[in-house]
């Protein structure tokens, strides 16, 4: 009787190998998933292709100063069942963001939901149905 074991254990130990760097791809470990950013601002950029949909804004401070902001979101296919579109965003179009920001302190993020000018809000789903909490402060992007 042939020994199957070992011819298995090397398909089970090469698909392993296969498969790490999908693994690594798909992290959070660069957003906080801790704090919970939400800023306003206007569109420069909707990026709706794979592997991740961009949203590109830019939010302007109380000092006049403009900060150039990436949000991510999933692959177009997973955002379509949440109501996301390739024409969801225009540039020039007013939104209000609210994301999981970059552990470096960059502006950007993971996000959690968009709400458009007309008060339409828009999930990622990334973290159930949020929504924001307004009895709740958020953190201040500037720090």
């Amino acid at each position: 009787m042939r020994n199957w074991h070992t011819p298995a254990m090397i398909l089970a130990m090469g698909l392993l190998v296969a498969v790490t760097p999908l693994l690594a791809h798909h992290s959070n470990a660069v957003f906080d998933i801790e704090k919970t950013v939400t800023v306003k601002g206007t569109v420069t950029e909707w990026f709706w292709a794979n592997p991740h949909c961009l949203l590109k804004f830019d939010v302007t401070d109380e000092n006049g100063q403009v900060a150039h902001w990436v949000g991510e979101t999933q692959a177009p296919i997973n955002m379509i069942g949440s109501g996301w579109r390739r024409d969801s965003f225009e540039p020039g179009n007013d939104v209000t963001v609210s994301l999981r920001p970059l552990k470096n302190g960059r502006h950007g993020g993971s996000i959690l939901s968009v709400v458009l000018a007309n008060g339409k809000t828009l999930n990622t789903g990334s973290a159930g149905e949020y929504k924001p909490d307004a009895s709740k402060p958020q953190d201040d992007p500037k720090q």
